[in-house]
């Protein structure tokens, strides 16, 4: 007699929680204000105008793209790293 086996459903990957997410959306706010705002505080005392201002939101926002980008590649390579206390599928 034939045996019905149900379809094999190819395994993914727990996905990145959309809190994680919001998380990195605010941090990534907070800090292109809180650098911009030192920005415009350092060009009124200094003078200089609008460069302080870029300054400070290009290295706010480059830094946390890249602490956010960094933090998401790990999680993403703890992931897929499989169970070695023998415990899952090999």
């Amino acid at each position: 007699m034939l045996e019905m086996k149900p379809p094999v459903r190819p395994s993914r990957d727990p996905e990145i929680s959309p809190w994680s997410l919001a998380g990195l959306g605010i941090q990534f706010a907070v800090a292109l204000v809180l650098f911009g705002y030192a920005g415009q505080w350092a060009d009124r005392k200094l003078g200089s105008d609008p460069w302080f201002l870029l300054l400070g939101v290009l290295v706010g926002g480059g830094g946390t793209f890249y602490l956010s980008y960094r933090r998401l590649t790990m999680e993403q390579r703890t992931r897929r790293k499989p169970d070695t206390l023998g415990g899952g599928e090999p």
